[in-house]
């Protein structure tokens, strides 16, 4: 086996087994806890929150841990299927913060337009790309999810980002991670996926 095949083995597995935890989530209300890592004891995750707050966060057995990979925005072609925070202007039209392109494996998850909460009044938008336009310092990216056609301004400063394979290594001190938690009746934080900070590249949603 080539070293190029087995690592596109272990992509392809590690985007299954993510897919397969985003389908399957713990049971609870859910969380999404930005900030960095302070340690990794054992399954548990204990990070500094962007908002001061010390938490404990029990990973799955079975946790999906995904890196983040710098891309460009020439790189999005009509075709992929991306997820885009935005707000939206004074004009009406939506404008990107972040954009992270999806794998081949992970297309038309959570599908839709949906409020997000990067930023406050953000917009996430989960959609196939049905063209890219020129825009003003930037590209405009028409999109459509569940027959829904939608116009996205994307300006050349905005991350864009796809997903990477990941594991433990990780989750060292000071690493920038976005998790999906659940907070159980008990209010103990569970999780069965990480994207974490990879190279210096940091989840921007």
């Amino acid at each position: 086996m080539t070293r190029r095949f087995a690592r596109f083995l272990g992509l392809t597995a590690s985007l299954v087994a993510y897919e397969a935890a985003a389908q399957a989530p713990p049971q609870g209300t859910p969380m999404r806890v930005r900030g960095v890592v302070e340690m990794l004891d054992g399954q548990t995750l204990k990070v500094n929150s962007r908002d001061g707050q010390k938490l404990s966060i029990a990973l799955a057995p079975n946790v999906a841990i995904a890196s983040v990979l710098k891309r460009n925005l020439s790189d999005i072609k009509a075709g992929d299927y991306v997820a885009s925070t935005s707000v939206r202007g004074t004009n009406g039209k939506l404008y990107a913060i972040e954009v992270h392109i999806f794998p081949e494996a992970l297309r038309g998850v959570a599908e839709g337009q949906f409020p997000w909460d990067l930023v406050p009044d953000s917009i996430m938008t989960n959609a196939t790309v049905t063209g890219v336009a020129s825009a003003p310092k930037g590209r405009v990216l028409k999109v459509v999810h569940k027959g829904t056609e939608s116009e996205v301004t994307v300006p050349d400063d905005v991350p864009v980002v796809t997903y990477g394979p990941g594991d433990k290594s990780l989750l060292k001190p000071g690493a920038a991670v976005f998790v999906m938690a659940q907070r159980g009746p008990d209010g103990r934080l569970s999780a069965a996926r990480v994207t974490a900070e990879k190279d210096g590249v940091r989840p921007p949603m």
